[in-house]
């Protein structure tokens, strides 16, 4: 009687998982959603130079004043690249982008922002990923909402296109104040 009590175990433990996974996808979670624990928190303080000055330091004292996009981007980051060219439109229709150069090379940022041009007011160099951990990045590239008062209010992770902006992103930034 054991015995056969221990054949069908392995069967329950499916049925358990099928439930679970059924639930999952009947109740409309998004797998893919990745929220800030940081949302409704102040940004993390920092201190880091620019990509164009190593010795100009800013802090997030530097950024408040007025809502923007904080832009987590790597020249290693193929996302990136097919994401910069919508982030330099965004910057022209008058977006305030600020931009995190994550764990990279100076030299190789400062030819990727001469080279494809520069969308951000203002460019981080954060190499060794401190401000990324502080934030939580999980890779590039990665963009948060940041208020004027320096509070993170959403997170969006993965490259933003026109369709992206228009559906969802645009109504986020235009509710920041």
């Amino acid at each position: 009687m054991t015995r056969r009590w221990i054949l069908f175990l392995p069967l329950g433990l499916i049925v358990v998982l099928a439930a679970l996974f059924s639930y999952a996808l009947l109740s409309g979670v998004d797998p893919s959603e990745m929220p800030s624990a940081l949302e409704g928190e102040e940004m993390p303080a920092f201190q880091l130079s620019t990509v164009q000055d190593s010795l100009d330091f800013k802090t997030v004292e530097d950024l408040k004043g007025q809502p923007f996009l904080l832009n987590i981007w790597a020249t290693w980051c193929p996302s990136c690249k097919w994401e910069h060219p919508y982030l330099n439109s965004l910057s022209q229709e008058g977006v305030r982008i600020i931009g995190v150069n994550y764990k990279d090379e100076r030299d190789l940022a400062q030819a990727w922002l001469r080279d494809y041009a520069n969308p951000y007011e203002l460019d981080l160099y954060d190499p060794n990923g401190d401000l990324g951990f502080e934030l939580g990045v999980t890779g590039a590239p990665e963009t948060f909402f940041i208020d004027s008062q320096g509070v993170i209010q959403y997170r969006y992770q993965g490259p933003i296109d026109s369709a992206l902006w228009q559906d969802e992103l645009k109504a986020v930034y235009e509710n920041l104040d």
